[in-house]
């Protein structure tokens, strides 16, 4: 079942080739190229997850509800949008 849900999250160098912005229920992200050397710059539930699909320099932002579970799925809707 975990193998179904498995997502390619294209990158470009270091960081994502394009700002996304992503709305799942009351929660949004922003997610914004960021220069080599910038780190990654994300709060609560979405560092990890940005961390662990090997972007090392991005911006981001978490508007509205700030529910963990609904900012996870938006993080995820969020890399799975990004072309490469």
């Amino acid at each position: 079942d975990a193998f179904k849900n498995i997502v390619e999250v294209k990158t470009k160098g270091s960081t994502i080739a394009h700002d996304v912005e992503v709305k799942y229920n009351a929660s949004r992200i922003l997610l914004k190229p960021a220069s080599e050397g910038t780190g990654v710059i994300a709060g609560g539930s979405t560092r990890p997850i940005v961390e662990l699909a090997g972007i090392k320099d991005i911006l981001t932002k978490s508007l509205g509800s700030n529910n963990s579970a609904n900012v996870v799925r938006a993080t995820i809707k969020a890399l799975t949008m990004l072309k490469g």
